[in-house]
Protein backbone atom coordinates (compact mmCIF):
# COMPACT_ATOMS: atom_id res chain seq x y z
CA UNK A 1 0.00 0.00 0.00
CA UNK A 2 1.30 3.45 -0.94
CA UNK A 3 1.77 5.82 1.95
CA UNK A 4 1.72 9.56 1.64
CA UNK A 5 4.32 11.80 3.20
CA UNK A 6 3.05 13.80 6.16
CA UNK A 7 1.92 17.31 5.32
CA UNK A 8 4.05 20.16 6.55
CA UNK A 9 2.72 23.70 6.65
CA UNK A 10 5.13 26.42 5.49
CA UNK A 11 7.40 27.41 8.37
CA UNK A 12 8.39 30.86 7.09
CA UNK A 13 6.50 32.67 9.85
CA UNK A 14 8.32 30.77 12.60
CA UNK A 15 11.68 31.19 10.91
CA UNK A 16 11.32 34.90 10.21
CA UNK A 17 9.86 35.65 13.64
CA UNK A 18 12.56 33.65 15.41
CA UNK A 19 15.21 35.55 13.52
CA UNK A 20 13.50 38.92 13.83
CA UNK A 21 12.64 38.95 17.52
CA UNK A 22 16.04 37.63 18.58
CA UNK A 23 17.81 40.11 16.33
CA UNK A 24 15.84 43.01 17.82
CA UNK A 25 16.89 42.02 21.34
CA UNK A 26 20.50 41.62 20.24
CA UNK A 27 20.41 45.03 18.55
CA UNK A 28 19.21 46.73 21.71
CA UNK A 29 21.91 44.93 23.68
CA UNK A 30 24.65 46.10 21.28
CA UNK A 31 23.35 49.67 21.24
CA UNK A 32 23.30 49.72 25.04
CA UNK A 33 27.09 49.39 25.03
CA UNK A 34 27.19 53.06 24.01
CA UNK A 35 25.14 54.33 26.93
CA UNK A 36 28.07 54.63 29.36
CA UNK A 37 26.73 52.07 31.78
CA UNK A 38 23.06 52.99 31.46
CA UNK A 39 20.92 49.86 31.48
CA UNK A 40 18.52 49.83 28.53
CA UNK A 41 16.70 46.88 30.03
CA UNK A 42 18.03 44.24 27.62
CA UNK A 43 21.17 42.40 28.68
CA UNK A 44 22.82 39.26 27.38
CA UNK A 45 20.93 37.43 30.12
CA UNK A 46 17.78 38.12 28.10
CA UNK A 47 19.34 37.66 24.66
CA UNK A 48 21.01 34.27 25.19
CA UNK A 49 17.90 32.27 26.20
CA UNK A 50 15.97 33.84 23.32
CA UNK A 51 18.82 33.05 20.93
CA UNK A 52 18.96 29.41 21.99
CA UNK A 53 15.20 28.79 22.07
CA UNK A 54 13.53 30.91 19.38
CA UNK A 55 16.35 32.32 17.25
CA UNK A 56 18.34 29.10 17.35
CA UNK A 57 16.24 25.98 17.86
CA UNK A 58 12.84 27.10 16.51
CA UNK A 59 14.40 28.78 13.48
CA UNK A 60 16.54 25.69 12.79
CA UNK A 61 13.47 23.44 12.91
CA UNK A 62 11.65 25.85 10.57
CA UNK A 63 14.55 25.53 8.15
CA UNK A 64 14.40 21.75 8.21
CA UNK A 65 10.68 21.89 7.45
CA UNK A 66 11.24 24.26 4.53
CA UNK A 67 14.00 22.05 3.14
CA UNK A 68 11.62 19.09 3.50
CA UNK A 69 9.18 21.03 1.32
CA UNK A 70 11.87 21.64 -1.30
CA UNK A 71 12.34 25.34 -0.47
CA UNK A 72 16.12 25.73 -0.65
CA UNK A 73 16.31 29.52 -0.08
CA UNK A 74 14.31 29.88 3.16
CA UNK A 75 15.28 26.41 4.34
CA UNK A 76 19.00 27.06 4.03
CA UNK A 77 18.67 30.53 5.54
CA UNK A 78 16.71 29.36 8.59
CA UNK A 79 19.00 26.40 9.26
CA UNK A 80 22.05 28.61 8.82
CA UNK A 81 20.96 31.49 11.04
CA UNK A 82 19.50 29.11 13.59
CA UNK A 83 22.98 27.60 13.84
CA UNK A 84 24.44 31.14 14.01
CA UNK A 85 22.47 31.96 17.15
CA UNK A 86 23.62 28.77 18.85
CA UNK A 87 27.25 29.39 17.88
CA UNK A 88 27.18 33.06 18.86
CA UNK A 89 25.57 32.23 22.22
CA UNK A 90 28.36 29.76 22.96
CA UNK A 91 30.95 32.39 21.98
CA UNK A 92 29.43 35.35 23.82
CA UNK A 93 28.43 33.49 26.99
CA UNK A 94 31.75 31.73 27.51
CA UNK A 95 30.01 28.35 27.82
CA UNK A 96 32.88 26.74 25.89
CA UNK A 97 35.56 28.70 27.68
CA UNK A 98 35.66 31.38 24.99
CA UNK A 99 36.00 35.10 25.56
CA UNK A 100 34.09 37.60 23.46
CA UNK A 101 36.25 40.30 21.93
CA UNK A 102 39.59 39.62 23.63
CA UNK A 103 42.16 42.32 22.86
CA UNK A 104 44.81 40.96 20.51
CA UNK A 105 42.45 38.35 19.08
CA UNK A 106 40.60 38.77 15.79
CA UNK A 107 38.72 35.47 16.09
CA UNK A 108 35.29 37.04 16.60
CA UNK A 109 35.91 39.49 13.74
CA UNK A 110 36.66 36.57 11.42
CA UNK A 111 33.60 34.77 12.76
CA UNK A 112 31.57 37.77 11.58
CA UNK A 113 33.39 37.81 8.23
CA UNK A 114 32.32 34.27 7.35
CA UNK A 115 28.71 35.05 8.35
CA UNK A 116 28.88 38.21 6.26
CA UNK A 117 29.86 36.02 3.28
CA UNK A 118 27.05 33.57 4.07
CA UNK A 119 24.64 36.51 4.08
CA UNK A 120 26.02 37.77 0.76
CA UNK A 121 25.08 34.42 -0.81
CA UNK A 122 21.44 35.09 0.07
CA UNK A 123 21.53 38.81 -0.70
CA UNK A 124 22.53 38.03 -4.29
CA UNK A 125 19.34 35.97 -4.68
CA UNK A 126 16.97 37.76 -2.30
CA UNK A 127 15.42 40.04 -4.93
CA UNK A 128 13.47 37.02 -6.19
CA UNK A 129 11.61 36.84 -2.88
CA UNK A 130 10.09 40.31 -2.55
CA UNK A 131 11.32 43.65 -1.28
CA UNK A 132 10.82 42.70 2.38
CA UNK A 133 13.12 39.67 2.24
CA UNK A 134 15.62 41.62 0.14
CA UNK A 135 15.61 44.39 2.75
CA UNK A 136 16.21 41.89 5.56
CA UNK A 137 19.30 40.49 3.87
CA UNK A 138 20.59 43.88 2.77
CA UNK A 139 20.39 45.24 6.32
CA UNK A 140 21.82 42.00 7.69
CA UNK A 141 24.81 42.21 5.36
CA UNK A 142 25.63 45.71 6.57
CA UNK A 143 25.06 44.60 10.16
CA UNK A 144 27.81 42.03 9.75
CA UNK A 145 30.05 44.65 8.14
CA UNK A 146 29.59 46.84 11.22
CA UNK A 147 30.21 43.90 13.57
CA UNK A 148 33.41 43.04 11.69
CA UNK A 149 34.56 46.61 12.27
CA UNK A 150 33.49 46.56 15.95
CA UNK A 151 35.26 43.32 16.78
CA UNK A 152 38.22 44.20 14.60
CA UNK A 153 38.73 47.32 16.71
CA UNK A 154 38.32 45.31 19.93
CA UNK A 155 40.77 42.72 18.61
CA UNK A 156 43.33 45.46 18.03
CA UNK A 157 43.15 46.33 21.69
CA UNK A 158 40.97 49.43 21.37
CA UNK A 159 37.36 50.26 22.22
CA UNK A 160 34.93 51.21 19.43
CA UNK A 161 33.48 54.70 19.66
CA UNK A 162 30.08 55.00 21.30
CA UNK A 163 28.51 56.17 18.05
CA UNK A 164 29.73 53.00 16.32
CA UNK A 165 28.10 50.78 18.97
CA UNK A 166 24.92 52.85 18.67
CA UNK A 167 24.90 52.65 14.86
CA UNK A 168 25.54 48.89 14.94
CA UNK A 169 22.82 48.21 17.49
CA UNK A 170 20.20 50.42 15.85
CA UNK A 171 20.91 48.93 12.42
CA UNK A 172 20.64 45.41 13.83
CA UNK A 173 17.37 46.28 15.60
CA UNK A 174 15.84 47.70 12.39
CA UNK A 175 16.80 44.53 10.52
CA UNK A 176 15.07 42.40 13.15
CA UNK A 177 12.03 44.66 13.05
CA UNK A 178 11.77 44.26 9.27
CA UNK A 179 12.03 40.47 9.59
CA UNK A 180 9.24 40.54 12.19
CA UNK A 181 7.14 42.66 9.80
CA UNK A 182 7.65 40.21 6.94
CA UNK A 183 6.67 37.32 9.24
CA UNK A 184 3.50 39.20 10.20
CA UNK A 185 2.75 39.95 6.54
CA UNK A 186 3.18 36.30 5.54
CA UNK A 187 0.95 35.16 8.41
CA UNK A 188 -1.70 37.72 7.45
CA UNK A 189 -1.61 36.67 3.79
CA UNK A 190 -2.16 33.04 4.80
CA UNK A 191 -5.36 34.09 6.57
CA UNK A 192 -6.63 36.13 3.63
CA UNK A 193 -6.46 33.51 0.87
CA UNK A 194 -2.96 34.53 -0.18
CA UNK A 195 -3.73 38.25 -0.60
CA UNK A 196 -0.89 40.49 0.50
CA UNK A 197 -2.91 42.62 2.92
CA UNK A 198 0.43 43.84 4.28
CA UNK A 199 2.82 44.38 1.36
CA UNK A 200 6.10 42.50 1.45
Amino acid sequence: METKDPFWAPASVVGLAGFGTTTMLAGISVASLATSGTNWGVTNGAVFPMAMAFGGTAQFVAGVIMLRKGEIFPGSAFVGYGAFWWAFTFLASGLLGTSLGTPGSYGIAWFMVVWMLWTLSFLINANKHGWGVFGVFLLLFFAYVLLVVDFGIIGSGHTPANWLFSLSGIEIFIDGLLAWYVATAVLTAQHHDGRKVLPY
